[in-house]
């Protein structure tokens, strides 16, 4: 008997996949528009898919809109209502109207099949030619990005991850955290102007028993809130009503937001003093009762509560409609409803920075106003402030952390301390420095050595410098730079403080201190004396915030 080689066809789970779906998807399908229903957290949203239907890219809108429907419905990932949103309205938008400007430019439809590098490469030069900025084009290509890559885990799009031929380049915005400007806290004069508008703007919920909310006045007490517990700006908006929890010490109550991005709670220990409200009421001085303030928008929202969609009645910022299609309703405070009436109350208070431009309020840049006053209050102490905050110490300095209001006041000092030690003396005799004594601060191992006579400013190579001297007199001055090198550690990422810094403090302990004991130039009593006097009260050079940045930089 002869046996006959059986011949299989080469084929894919993938384009099987593509072939049936598009067999049984008729396009455009009957249902071309996708609801995304209110919840707890935001309100509802529609988007219509049918403009990009008889475009030529009928396989590609019809595979995004499947899966946008299978956000909604809770399938493929956990997103919220906000995401998909985003995903809708950022992402898909602009990408389907570029694969339709090119299949009509090239007048053949555009298949699933054909979202490949050269496909992406182009959508990029798209987004920079529209005249976007780089955050806006970045924020469009990703949210367009993460729908894709949906479709790659569905096997519904074929998607290359390594290699020149990547379906997704690995860094199409490179250096764009470097434009990002992150937001400066309000000054001591500015953070006052705006608490006591505030302060004025929220005295109508306390005036009487019968109040009407409105989207100004929540909108003013989400600000109180953000402004006196320094919180983020979604956790916030979505308050729920059962934000506040017991506290175990008596008088004390836990304010608790959930943080949807870290899947975590946050938690605030507030004042829960009943006579805050006398003390509120009438009064110019702002110190607010956060719990108080809560307790009284829950009160007065009691009403709007019962009437309220389901989706709703969780929410603690809800307020009556005064226009639009539901005026007399009860709606929940949004983003843009809440930033409209922040730049209200700066008009209306006539809010202005040390500039005279109308003040930027929003609550981001009162969390950082938070940061550093709490900051200021523990002195310094990196950790309790992180602690509070409620993130590590490196994001707390490097990302919220800004040189306090009397920075400039140290740097001035620092300058005339530079002048006055670095130059009172002769060249060729031994000069009191910030870290030290030099022998010549201007021909130095590391002076500049330039014909006009400049001094030496590199105090970070002193240690390894061949005419840098130490007596008792200088360890207060050794010992304050060395803990601000330490100080640095908790500032600056590790590999860089190991890189810069690193050696300085080991040279300071083995070189300097250990061999003068040892030599007996010191006495074990002074070191240690001198290091906590240093620890404690620094020279003033070394005082000053981000010094080790500007010295790093000379």
């Amino acid at each position: 008997m002869q046996h006959v080689k059986k011949k299989f066809t080469r084929t894919t789970l993938l384009i099987d996949a593509i072939h049936a779906n598009q067999e049984c998807s008729p396009c455009p399908p009957e249902k071309t528009l996708v609801r995304i229903e209110p919840s707890s957290i935001t309100g509802g949203a529609t988007f219509e898919f049918s403009r990009w239907y008889g475009c030529g890219i009928d396989e590609i809108t019809f595979a995004l809109q499947e899966q946008i429907e299978r956000f909604v419905a809770g399938q493929d990932a956990e997103l919220s209502k906000v995401t998909i949103v985003s995903y809708c309205t950022l992402g898909i938008a602009t990408f389907l109207e570029y694969v339709a400007f090119i299949s009509a430019t090239k007048e053949i439809p555009i298949r699933l099949a054909d979202v490949t590098r050269d496909l992406i490469d182009g959508y990029l030069l798209y987004l920079q030619a529209s005249g976007l900025s780089t955050l806006s084009q970045k924020a469009k290509y990703d949210k367009a990005k993460a729908v894709l890559k949906a479709l790659g885990r569905r096997d519904r799009l074929q998607i290359v991850h390594v290699g020149d031929l990547a379906t997704f380049p690995p860094s199409p915005f490179p250096g764009v955290r470097n434009k990002v400007k992150g937001e400066t806290p309000l000054t001591r004069e500015e953070r006052k102007q705006f608490a006591l508008a505030i302060n004025e703007a929220l005295s109508p919920i306390f005036s009487s028993e019968t109040v009407t909310l409105t989207s100004e006045l929540v909108s003013y007490a989400a600000l109180a809130v953000a402004l006196y517990t320094g919180r983020n700006t979604t956790p916030i908006l979505q308050m729920p009503t059962t934000c506040l929890k017991p506290h175990p010490k008596e008088g004390t109550m836990f304010l608790l937001l959930y943080k949807r991005r870290g899947n975590n709670y946050s938690k605030v220990a507030l004042r829960n003093d009943l006579k805050s409200w006398e003390m509120i009421e009438g009064t110019s001085t702002v110190r607010w009762n956060i719990v108080v303030l809560i307790r009284r928008v829950l009160e007065l929202s009691e009403p709007l509560r019962q009437k309220a969609p389901d989706a709703l009645k969780g929410r603690l910022w809800l307020f009556e409609a005064a226009k639009g299609p539901r005026v007399g309703q009860a709606s929940a405070l949004e983003d843009a409803t809440f930033g409209r009436n922040v730049t209200a109350l700066v008009k209306g208070a006539q809010l202005v920075d040390g500039g005279g431009k109308p003040l930027r309020i929003n609550i981001s840049r009162l969390r950082k106003t938070f940061v550093n006053r709490l900051n200021e209050l523990l002195n310094g102490d990196l950790r309790a402030t992180a602690y509070a905050a409620g993130h590590s110490p490196s994001v707390t300095a490097n990302s919220y952390l800004r040189p306090g209001e009397n920075s400039k006041r140290n740097w001035r000092f620092m300058g005339e301390t530079l002048v006055t030690e670095l130059l009172k003396n002769e060249v060729g005799k031994t000069a009191k420095t910030p870290v030290g004594q030099c022998t010549d601060g201007r021909n130095g191992e590391f002076a500049p050595k330039k014909a006009d006579g400049a001094v030496c400013m590199s105090f970070l190579n002193c240690l390894r410098c061949a005419n840098y001297v130490v007596t008792g007199d200088d360890l207060h001055r050794l010992f304050s730079f060395y803990w601000r090198v330490l100080g640095e550690r908790a500032r600056i990422e590790r590999q860089r403080w190991d890189r810069q810094f690193a050696h300085i403090v080991r040279l300071i302990e083995r070189d300097v201190i250990a061999a003068g004991v040892k030599k007996r130039v010191f006495k074990q009593a002074e070191v240690d004396e001198a290091r906590e006097r240093a620890r404690l009260n620094p020279h003033p050079f070394w005082r000053a915030d981000g010094m080790m940045e500007a010295l790093a930089t000379l």
